[in-house]
């Protein structure tokens, strides 16, 4: 997963040098009280401009394609009726845990959290929430430095190599799936071993965005997502819409007819954001969950007792 690495040119190099300091310096801290948010990101990138900034560059792995050429699509479809929240296992949600795990994702981050959602007339549901992988996306939009972008392939990407931390993204997240570092969080050491790409943001960087990245380095090389691997019931399926196919990694399945068939709907839809994860309706009722059986385990970060300072660690 580590050998999808991003190669760079001077100029993006030149280009993350402009931080925080000089953000504030040209715009003037005061002027942000007042600036609406639509408007900060063009301030922002006037200002690099005016400076001699080079306008962004993405340098990134030539995307997956089909076997007659066409470019993959990747999406998720999470089938509520077969999760339980690892209720019927006694665990914290599994598909958290491994993308905790397989990503060094520092604590308290969740990138993909499974939320405990009331149902009409009582009871509740779990939704499992990573990134919505928007294909008119907020973040996108006004992000100031194109540190945040889509991909051929309709995954977004975060370059932490070019992010400022000006958290705009985050406040325009509608489904609230961006974290910020605010220190340098404890995560093992073997992270830093890791090539660096936003395609796999490992190892962590201090005042920079994180978020899922649907995993399409390992999507490429025929491997699913850790979230797909880690569940129990098989309640997350990761697939192409160019060839139509979504897989759990027991069954394989024609995507839009799965979709249309099971009543599949997306998260806030109405936004207009064009999300790629989609939801058939459910309680884990395929899996034998009563409704009525609240609350799950709390999430936990596997390496607490052996990354130095994570015991004692608080954001």
């Amino acid at each position: 997963m580590d050998d999808e690495t991003t190669t760079r040119s001077p100029a993006v190099t030149d280009t993350s040098q402009f931080d925080r300091r000089r953000f504030l310096r040209i715009i003037g801290l005061g002027a942000l009280a007042v600036v609406p948010l639509p408007v900060l990101p063009e301030l922002i990138r006037a200002a690099g401009l005016a400076e001699g900034q080079p306008e962004p560059v993405h340098d990134m792995s030539a995307p997956a394609r089909t076997r007659d050429g066409r470019i993959r699509q990747w999406t998720m479809i999470i089938d509520l009726r077969s999760c339980d929240g690892c209720q019927s296992i006694g665990q914290p949600p599994r598909c958290t845990a491994a993308c905790i795990e397989g990503h060094f994702a520092p604590e308290p981050m969740e990138w993909i959290e499974v939320f405990e959602a009331e149902l009409p007339g009582g009871g509740t549901r779990f939704v499992p929430t990573p990134c919505q992988q928007c294909q008119n996306p907020p973040c996108v939009n006004v992000c100031p430095v194109a540190a945040t972008f889509s991909t051929p392939e309709g995954t977004v990407l975060i370059d932490q190599e070019r992010c400022i931390g000006c958290r705009i993204c985050m406040a325009s997240c509608p489904y609230d799936r961006r974290f910020f570092n605010w220190g340098n969080a404890p995560i093992p050491p073997e992270s830093l071993l890791a090539d660096y790409s936003p395609e796999h943001q490992v190892p962590a960087k201090k005042g920079t965005v994180m978020k899922c990245d649907f995993c399409p380095d390992m999507a490429r090389t025929g491997t699913l997502p850790y979230c797909v691997q880690g569940c129990p019931q098989q309640a997350i399926y990761y697939g192409d819409l160019e060839e139509d196919i979504a897989t759990n990694g027991r069954v394989v399945v024609a995507a839009s007819r799965f979709l249309a068939e099971n009543d599949a709907y997306l998260l806030k839809e109405d936004l207009g954001t064009k999300p790629r994860v989609y939801y058939i309706p459910g309680h884990g009722e395929a899996v034998g969950r009563d409704a009525f059986t609240p609350d799950r385990q709390p999430t936990e970060w596997p390496w607490m007792e052996r990354a130095e300072g994570a015991v004692t660690w608080s954001r």
